[in-house]
């Protein structure tokens, strides 16, 4: 089926907010002397869930230092509050990624829909929108608050589908997680992966097309290989 609208990932695809959430992180581990690897990173990519980080770095000072554990563990909301704040101070610093702002133009002046479709909060997602002035290239943006299950469940893409008023089979999402492209293939919708700065360290699932970046590519060349 010819490809009638695109949907985009936003956390690593439009964004590389995944590089902060993760070294934020990694910052607290380390002031305790941990360390958090990608591999144990990895599950929480596109999907925002299934593990907790805290209780990791609990975990790992039980086996050496138990009572330095539980300072950790009754400081957790002190801890929460703290990567937050390193968080949002390295995500700050980011832009758009190659490509992105390129394909929205390309987008719109073909009259081409786009949605995002996030397993991030609709505050962050629409914060981020804003403030790169990207808001109204989307007649669609689907989060984490729309669902009851975010990725690697079908339940975002099927959303924005719906919401665009198009079958899954002509939607085109944009993907760099493994959750992300899951979802996409269990919601029936054709996906390329661009693998981010982060998900480019880990196994990906297939997708029908990879690529290393969407500099690299142009809408009349994604819809002539897609219908």
């Amino acid at each position: 089926m010819p490809i009638q609208a695109l949907i985009f990932d936003f956390d690593g695809l439009m964004v590389d907010t995944e590089t902060p959430a993760l070294q934020s992180w990694q910052e607290i581990y380390a002031e305790y002397g941990e360390t958090l690897s990608v591999d144990d990173w990895a599950v929480t990519l596109g999907a925002n869930r299934g593990f907790d980080a805290h209780a990791h770095l609990v975990a790992l000072l039980r086996k050496r230092d138990p009572r330095l554990a539980e300072e950790v563990a009754a400081a957790r909301d002190n801890i929460l509050a703290r990567r937050q704040m390193r968080k949002d101070v390295l995500s700050a610093r980011q832009s758009l990624l190659p490509g992105v702002a390129e394909l929205l133009a390309e987008a719109r002046a073909s009259g081409l829909p786009c949605a995002v479709a996030s397993s991030s909060s609709r505050q962050w997602v629409e914060g981020w929108l804003q403030r790169l002035n990207v808001r109204s290239a989307f007649a669609v943006v689907v989060t984490a608050d729309d669902v009851i299950a975010t990725k690697p469940a079908p339940d975002l893409f099927l959303t924005a589908a719906q919401r665009l008023n198009l079958p899954p089979s002509a939607c085109l999402v944009l993907e760099d997680s493994p959750n992300g492209i899951r979802a996409a293939r269990a919601a029936g919708c054709p996906v390329v992966a661009i693998p981010g700065a982060i998900s480019s360290q880990v196994p990906l699932p297939p997708a029908d097309l990879t690529l290393p970046s969407l500099d690299c590519i142009n809408l009349a060349q994604l819809r002539s290989m897609f219908g």
